[in-house]
């Protein structure tokens, strides 16, 4: 039971009536007893709550940075008529709008209320409960209950990066012969005889051919294609950080580096899908995360997004031995491991650079950081023996970026450490300068 203003403002004109009545001690208690008896008739008359019947409809996949629209339908099962208050609980992060809704529900109707969603955070949002205030015909008194209403929205990473998807499907075509321009180099499949023009690499000189046509012919090429790619994303403490700003209007602070991460990763996906090369997804800290294989070319990039959805970073350290023999359990042939991770110097001299070589051995490797921006701007500071601390303190972290990186290039390794907003677009190159070199 609830009580509305209504009675605070029944019980305010009743006390005037004590002021100016001259048995002031029989108002009261006659002014309480009438009170009690339309707040008891009220309730009585009001529409029961109990019995009413909820579903929920509406879309369950949302972009982060989308919104989207939940429907509650209330039936009314009994004969009053069901009148006041209801108020569809969400987690804060589901940005729901409006917070209560004003309902009005006939004996044996239903009727639809609808919450818009905007939700701030990736992951499956699920809502609390539903609470209905029954307002009898005077409006002094209520009838209320609550019922938790199962109902969640998957809340998938954004994919900002495919903007860059068309020009890097064009560099692709390029590459495939799709386009004037065909490469050549050892580990492309063989496309086509044609004349030699100046340029032409002699290697390419098909001499069989040339003796046929007495004409010099080249063989062009084409990039391979069903090749593999695994894409490793390192959730440990480290990709919690956060860096750059948040590109979404709804958000605050920065990215953390696993979101970040993720964007690069599904542009990656879809280029690699697109090329015709399969693609698996890897999430590891000390244990497994998440895996995805085998995937059709189509459901590739939708399995992934759905996947990376509900991941989310781990503060534990992340197990680079666990990681790489995950890793080669799972690729035994030779293939193209993408790490997304960060380039912590202690980190990384304490937990992968040693066992990077096992990896490497059997697999081309490509690793892949965002950059810090603070610590460009930092190392830019001067004026102040405060600036200048903290240039020095930037200067030292690239510095060790730079160390690390080098580290990993003599180990065979490629390298990718690029700001949030160009790590995506940096990698999806590395992938297209490897494919056209033939090393894929």
């Amino acid at each position: 039971m609830a009580l509305t203003g209504r009675v605070g403002l029944v019980a305010v004109l009743a006390a005037v009536l004590v002021v100016v009545a001259p048995q002031p001690g029989v108002v009261v208690v006659a002014v309480l007893l009438l009170l009690a008896v339309l707040v008891a008739v009220d309730l009585l008359l009001a529409g029961g709550v109990g019995g009413l019947r909820f579903e929920r409809r509406g879309e369950r996949l949302v972009r982060l940075g989308e919104s989207s629209v939940a429907e509650l339908v209330v039936a009314n099962p009994g004969r009053r008529r069901v009148r006041g208050v209801l108020r569809d609980a969400w987690p804060p992060s589901a940005g729901a709008t409006p917070r209560r809704h004003r309902i009005d529900v006939p004996g044996g109707e239903r009727r639809a209320v609808v919450s818009t969603l905007s939700p701030t955070r990736r992951g499956d949002v699920s809502a609390a409960r539903v609470t209905v205030r029954s307002v009898g015909p005077l409006g002094l008194a209520a009838r209320q209950g609550h019922r938790v209403v199962e109902g969640s929205v998957r809340v998938l990473p954004p994919f900002l990066s495919r903007k860059h998807l068309p020009s890097k499907l064009t560099r692709l075509r390029e590459l495939e012969g799709q386009h004037p321009a065909l490469v050549r180099g050892q580990g492309t499949e063989f496309d086509s005889l044609r004349g030699y023009v100046d340029g032409d690499d002699v290697r390419s000189i098909d001499w069989r051919a040339t003796a046929r046509r007495q004409d010099v012919v080249v063989r062009t090429w084409r990039p391979e294609r069903d090749r593999r790619v695994l894409i490793v994303l390192d959730t440990g403490r480290t990709s919690a950080g956060r860096v750059g700003t948040a590109p979404l209007p709804n958000q605050t602070g920065g990215w953390p580096r696993l979101d970040w991460s993720m964007d690069a990763a599904l542009l990656l996906a879809a280029l690699a899908a697109r090329a015709g090369d399969r693609v698996d997804l890897l999430a590891f800290d000390r244990r497994t995360r998440a895996w995805t294989s085998g995937a059709a070319q189509r459901e590739a990039l939708p399995t992934l997004v759905d996947t990376l959805a509900g991941l989310e970073a781990e503060l534990v350290e992340s197990d680079a031995e666990a990681m790489v023999a995950a890793v080669l359990a799972r690729a035994r042939r030779r293939c193209l491991v993408v790490l997304l991770t960060d380039l912590n110097a202690t980190a990384m001299e304490d937990g992968l650079l040693p066992v990077l070589r096992q990896l490497s051995s059997r697999h081309l490797v490509l690793v892949a950081a965002v950059a810090d921006p603070r610590a460009a701007e930092m190392a830019a500071g001067r004026g102040t023996s405060e600036l200048v601390y903290d240039a020095a303190a930037a200067e030292h972290l690239r510095g060790e970026r730079r160390r690390v990186t080098a580290h990993l290039r003599r180990l065979g390794v490629e390298v990718v450490d690029s700001l949030p907003d160009d790590l995506a677009s940096a990698l999806a190159d590395a992938y297209l300068a490897l494919k056209a070199a033939g090393r894929l």
